[in-house]
């Protein structure tokens, strides 16, 4: 049993031995359709604790409220 692509050219899927049910291959197409394709991938974020960004010095700012704007997120 062989499954034809759109285009009609080449097989998309193809039982080599035994003889599954439709209800088994099913399953198979749904798993393999779970895994997604090459551009399925997200992007990974870096965490906020481990930017680069973080390993530079900042200069607090003077005067009043310094103090409570230094343990401010920027």
């Amino acid at each position: 049993m062989a499954a034809v692509s759109d285009d009609g050219s080449l097989p998309v899927l193809r039982v080599v031995t035994g003889d599954p049910t439709p209800e088994e291959l099913a399953a198979l197409v749904g798993v393999l359709a779970s895994l997604g394709g090459v551009g399925a991938a997200t992007p990974r974020r870096t965490p906020e604790w481990n930017a680069p960004r973080r390993l530079q010095r900042v200069v607090h700012p003077h005067g009043p409220g310094g103090w409570r704007a230094s343990g401010l997120p920027r």
